[in-house]
C-alpha cells in the first residue's frame, strides 16, 4: 500500500516490491520498519506509520533507507 509513496519520495520506479522481513513498534499506532525487495539485487528499508482504527487512515510512509542488501539487519531509524 506505501509503494506509490515510496516511488514518489525517492523518485523511482520500483520493477518489483515485495516485503522480505518486518519488525513493528507500537505507539498511538503502529511502526512499522519493513524490508522490502526493490529488484534482484537492491533492498531498501521502510517505516510505515498505521495510525489507530478509530482514526481511519491508511498507511503513511514517514522514512526510508536505500542502498540496502538482503544481508543488512532491519533496524530501527
Amino acid at each position: 500500500q506505501v509503494k506509490t509513496q515510496f516511488e514518489s519520495q525517492a523518485n523511482t520506479d520500483c520493477a518489483a516490491f515485495e516485503a522480505i522481513e518486518y519488525k513493528t513498534q507500537v505507539v498511538a499506532g503502529i511502526i512499522y520498519f519493513i524490508k522490502v525487495q526493490v529488484s534482484d539485487d537492491d533492498f531498501v528499508h521502510l517505516k510505515v506509520f498505521q495510525s489507530l482504527p478509530d482514526e481511519n487512515q491508511g498507511p503513511r510512509l514517514v522514512g526510508f533507507q536505500t542502498g540496502k542488501t538482503r544481508d543488512d539487519p532491519l533496524t530501527y531509524f
